[in-house]
């Protein structure tokens, strides 16, 4: 009973923060008596904004009685100004507001409701490659803002994804080439970031978190837009990098903490003509933090311009450049035994002392990495738009790689440490002809984009063998004789063989997704994508190459019971992957032999509802999906040099996000997930009817509450408070190995603020209880314990 009065008392006190009465309204046409539909709508003294409806209407409720400027803004169309005054209790409607035809470029707006719901975000045009918002999009996906990243004072890729719900780190990047980037379970499948602004992005290290403008975690099979090569069965994240913007300004950052953390980021944009059309920003970084463990640290240094050039009212390019340089030690990696049994069952027993990383800071990796975007927008008439974009990625890896592997049996913390010289490159091409349009068939309003896609990936190969290199124990003690040098290490590896590999695939894809309206309340959504997959392999040799053909559908429903504030949805959506034929067979015992494979298929069926409640001051997700895998290629738990086919894995879970601004300069942002995952069929019994590793924790919760005074003596000071948490979860899970299970935990983070107009102070403090705790996939890492930052932001 004590309970249902809290929360009813709060119920109440949440919808008078949320009641105001002041309304504007009005309709936006062109000169030409049309009715302009998206236009973008900012009350500029506030965050308040909104957008036009397909009838050119808009309404901005819950204003405050004062002096204002409205702006409007529109692709093609110069922005208008326009002064009005509130009345207390008196609604202002301002008739037809008429935008002319110019040449100014539309900076990509973030539009906020209310007071500024800023954890949330109503619209993008990447998700579903058409422009449009959350609630009438019958996928779901967790949008993380850059004003949640900045209240969180965020300095890496990991802290960020944090705040996406049922997101959590598997293994921290490796930068080994191929797959050094880190990896993340969702919704019971590993991913890894590979998008960049909608379009394919590789790296084999950290993705740096500076010159992110919000991460997008689209959830649930996603290759009927995206392809497989990029995607998921659990759902795919697609990074959204910093563009340019109508005006001069920028900032510049400082951010030092614990462990040695320096951060320096600079942030400029200008136009670079004097009509305005050519608009030129550049990010640029570098940051250096050394191991709360006995060595290691990471460095990098990067360089992103980017160029937006409106050409005519018609026709318009973008740029897009990201040239990162970045240095590390391997983290520290306990890889436990998949074949044979474990000794131990948990950290406890293993006896490991998390402050040691076996390793030294003169054992490297270097990461390079290249990425480029170009693309054309022409304006085709008023119903079509054609979208043209090219992408091309590079990235590398040199220097020394080593892990720690369990061979099995006694002592149990005894680990052989194998190294060898990477020398790996990864080059990316990609190619998509989109035609978007927005027209009525039969009365139907239809949002439709049609695709063309060609992607190109070309992997080389020059590293060389692994050695043994000795042996460690869990409390430090070290098998003489292996020094941590490059000198020991370089003559260690002067035997081995060098590979000398080089593969190719190249994926074709047309694609058609509409979005049907039926009525103003209920649309359907359409899609369908054709791969042709061409793998050529390694390119030595002929016997590896293959060709598939697969088709991708999906389908979707939305009903809108009240239109723009609440949604129910329901989904069917697709997912495969061309699974290359893979050389198995331990290489040690000889000559590993060709083994091919079908593709693998999943299928997700998922309902939910959405919010956008009280003038987007409260946003919510909730759904129930259910996934199922078959054909699945897994590592053979007998043997790691081995990979078998034909198991069959259900994934089905239900998540909730919530994103609030209940009361003016109060933002929330709160996460649940709970995911059941179980390999249902297999011939091997060692993993049948058990959690698949990969699956991660089964629940997964995430909170943060930032508050900033709106006035007296402490205007612009401001708190942030939150945690974020898993259940335990399986290293190993195997029924000739046993389990092997990290500790669940919940960390708490908290922060000060000082926000003036022209800067910003903040004092952070991370796993404030300094709690200690693990990540793993077959492996174990010890995660980040106690950190202060500081963080001073000047904007110009």
């Amino acid at each position: 009973m004590k309970n249902q009065i809290t929360f009813l008392l709060f119920f109440v006190l949440t919808w008078l923060g949320f009641s105001q009465n002041n309304t504007i309204s009005g309709v936006v046409n062109s000169s030409a008596f049309q009715a302009l539909e998206n236009v973008n709508i900012v009350l500029k003294q506030t965050d308040v904004g909104t957008e036009t409806d397909v009838d050119g209407r808009f309404k901005i409720e819950d204003v405050e009685a004062g002096t204002y400027t409205l702006s409007f803004s529109f692709i093609g169309y110069k922005t208008k100004e326009v002064e009005v005054s509130i009345i207390a209790n008196q609604d202002l409607d301002l008739g037809i507001i008429t935008l002319y035809e110019g040449n100014e470029i539309l900076n990509e707006v973030v539009v906020y409701g209310g007071e500024g719901n800023k954890f949330s975000r109503k619209k993008t045009a990447y998700v579903s490659k058409l422009p449009l918002k959350d609630i009438e999009n019958t996928q779901v996906y967790s949008t993380i803002t850059t004003s949640l990243l900045e209240s969180q004072v965020v300095t890496n890729f990991d802290d960020a994804l944090k705040n996406a719900v049922g997101v959590d780190k598997l293994w921290a990047s490796t930068g080994r080439g191929g797959d050094g980037a880190g990896y993340y379970t969702l919704r019971g499948f590993s991913v890894q970031p590979q998008l960049v602004n909608g379009l394919p992005g590789l790296t084999n290290g950290t993705i740096n978190a500076a010159n992110i403008e919000r991460i997008e975690v689209i959830k649930g099979p996603s290759a009927t837009l995206f392809g497989n090569a990029v995607s998921s069965y659990g759902g795919l994240i697609n990074v959204v990098t910093k563009k340019p913007f109508v005006g001069t300004g920028g900032e510049l950052s400082y951010t030092a903490g614990s462990y040695g953390l320096n951060q320096i980021v600079g942030d400029f944009n200008t136009a670079l003509d004097k009509d305005k059309s050519i608009y030129f920003r550049i990010n640029t970084s570098y940051a250096k933090s050394e191991s709360f463990q006995d060595a290691g640290f990471n460095e990098s240094f990067f360089i992103a311009p980017s160029l937006s050039y409106k050409v005519n009212n018609k026709l318009s390019f973008s740029f897009y450049g990201e040239i990162t340089q970045a240095e590390q030690t391997n983290p520290m990696f306990l890889f436990l035994n998949r074949a044979a049994p474990s000794v131990a069952s948990n950290m406890d027993e293993l006896g490991y002392n998390n402050k040691l990383s076996f390793t030294s800071n003169d054992i490297t990796l270097q990461n390079p990495t290249q990425n480029y975007r170009v693309e054309m927008d022409y304006k085709l008439s008023d119903k079509w738009q054609s979208q043209t974009l090219l992408s091309r990625s590079n990235t590398s890896t040199t220097g020394y790689y080593s892990y720690l592997y369990d061979l099995g049996g006694n002592p149990v913390d005894t680990f052989s440490r194998f190294i060898n010289k990477q020398n790996a490159n990864t080059q990316t091409t990609d190619i998509q002809q989109n035609f978007i349009g927005n027209f009525n068939v039969l009365g139907l309003r239809n949002r439709m984009v049609v695709g063309l896609d060609y992607l190109n990936a070309t992997s080389t190969d020059n590293g060389s063998s692994y050695v043994y290199y000795g042996s460690v124990q869990a409390d430090g003690t070290t098998e003489d004789g292996y020094p941590l040098s490059t000198s020991g290490i370089d003559a260690a590896l002067a035997g081995a063989s060098v590979n000398d590999l080089k593969s190719e695939y190249s994926i074709y894809s047309v694609y058609a997704s509409d979005v049907i309206n039926i009525t103003e309340a209920l649309s359907a959504m359409v899609g369908i994508r054709f791969d042709r997959f061409d793998n050529d392999g390694n390119l030595a040799t002929s016997d590896d190459n293959y060709e598939q053909n697969t088709f991708s559908p999906k389908f979707g429903l939305m009903f809108q019971p009240i239109l723009d504030q609440l949604s129910v949805f329901a989904n069917y959506q697709n997912g495969f992957t061309n699974v290359a034929p893979q050389l198995v067979g331990d290489p040690s015992a000889g000559p590993q032999t060709l083994k091919t494979f079908d593709p693998e298929e999943a299928n997700q069926l998922e309902f939910g509802v959405k919010t956008n409640l009280f003038s987007n001051r409260l946003n919510a997700t909730v759904s129930y999906y259910d996934i199922k895998v078959k054909d699945q290629v897994i590592t053979d738990p007998d043997s790691p040099f081995n990979k078998i086919q034909g198991g069959e894995v259900v994934s089905r879970g239900f998540e909730i996000e919530v994103n609030a601004n209940p009361l003016d300069g109060l933002n929330i942002r709160a996460g649940f997930s709970n995911n059941f995952s179980e390999t249902t069929k297999s011939d091997n019994t060692n993993i049948l009817n058990r959690r698949p590793l990969e699956a991660g924790p089964e629940t997964l919760y995430n909170f943060w509450a930032n508050y900033e005074f709106q006035e007296g003596l402490l205007n612009g000071f401001g708190a942030g408070l939150g945690f974020n948490g898993a259940t335990e979860q399986f290293a190993i899970n195997y029924a000739n190995t046993g389990e092997f299970i990290l500790p669940s935990y919940t960390v708490a983070n908290a922060s000060l603020f000082y926000q003036a107009n022209k800067y910003r102070v903040t004092l952070k403090l991370n796993n404030a209880f300094n709690k200690e705790y693990y990540k793993g996939w077959t492996t174990i890492t010890p995660q980040l314990p106690r950190a202060l930052i500081a963080n001073f932001t000047y904007k110009f």
